[in-house]
């Protein structure tokens, strides 16, 4: 292994959004990606399985009491890779509570970028920790859900899960269809 690469650790497990892959970099968690989710890594033959990692258990224990309702805000420790821009996007979002949603232009403002929709909605996309950092609760202006990378109807059916969506609107399969996904 050179310099530039870290020693990374992964994990992969059928969560009931749907098959996940974990990163974890120093013992701290780097990314949770599902199957197939646009952006995701492809398993390089330096990274290491380790299902024992703590903090993938944490992240485990945690998704699961999110899932049954018990959990509405994470405190599994992060590591987020990205640029500076990135990184202020990913803490933004770390703001956004349980339940709530808002607008691209609504988190331009707030990193005080407020031109900078387009390049918001690029981090967003970017976000290597999908629900834990919940970009699924970012919306277009109008209302609309926008792309996810994990995609449309996973989106959907977490925001029906912390109740922002009417029931009516879940996919028929709800949450265990995904894991189909």
């Amino acid at each position: 292994m050179n310099m530039l690469e870290q020693e990374v650790r992964f994990s992969q497990w059928d969560d009931v959004f749907g098959p996940v892959l974990m990163t974890a970099e120093a013992g701290t968690l780097s990314g949770l990606y599902f199957l197939g989710q646009k952006w995701a890594p492809v398993i390089e033959s330096h990274w290491r399985r380790d299902e024992g990692l703590q903090v993938f258990s944490q992240a485990k224990s945690q998704l699961q009491a999110y899932a049954q309702g018990r959990l509405q805000r994470f405190d599994v420790p992060l590591v987020l890779s990205g640029t500076e821009f990135q990184k202020k996007v990913w803490d933004a979002l770390l703001r956004i509570e349980f339940g709530q949603t808002t607008t691209y232009g609504q988190l331009a403002g707030q990193i005080g970028a407020p031109s900078a929709v387009r390049a918001v909605g690029a981090a967003v996309g970017r976000n290597p920790v999908s629900v834990i950092v919940p970009c699924h609760r970012v919306i277009g202006a109008d209302g609309s859900l926008t792309g996810y990378a994990g995609g449309l109807d996973r989106k959907r059916c977490l925001l029906a899960h912390e109740g922002v969506l009417r029931a009516g609107l879940l996919p028929a399969q709800g949450l265990e269809g995904l894991r189909q996904r």
